[in-house]
């Protein structure tokens, strides 16, 4: 019984020691955009953040939520190979919200470490000038 539970423990830390051997890590260039001041009369902007995978095992995101309706990411669907980059374009849309200063956030959901990473971008929408 005693070897039993010996060689069912190695088995288990041989499995969990494979698993961590073969894992994503994901790299961002930035995790923060700052648009600047920008006028109403060009509300759509857009900011791209740039990710490697350093680790050793494919990197997939699950997910990608933003803080609210008027951002909306876009990302590389495709598993990320080791040693390759990636993309995540976050659109803001600022058409009929209020000027001034705004800061919203990407939250992504990955297979990486770390699982949860949050991307932000932020501006000034100032009054467009006549």
């Amino acid at each position: 019984m005693k070897r039993l539970a010996l060689l069912l423990m190695t088995l288990v830390m041989s499995i969990c020691f494979a698993a961590a051997q073969n894992s994503a890590k994901i790299e961002f260039d930035k995790t923060t955009h700052n648009f600047g001041t920008f006028s109403e009369s060009t509300p759509i902007q857009t900011a791209t953040f740039t990710f490697t995978n350093t680790g050793n095992g494919p990197l997939v995101i699950h997910q990608a939520v933003a803080s609210c309706g008027c951002t909306v990411p876009d990302y590389t669907q495709e598993p990320i190979q080791p040693g390759k980059t990636g993309t995540i374009k976050v659109t803001y849309n600022g058409e009929g919200k209020l000027l001034g200063h705004f800061r919203k956030s990407v939250t992504l959901r990955t297979n990486a470490e770390p699982e949860i990473t949050r991307l932000y971008i932020e501006g000034d929408m100032m009054a467009k000038t006549e």
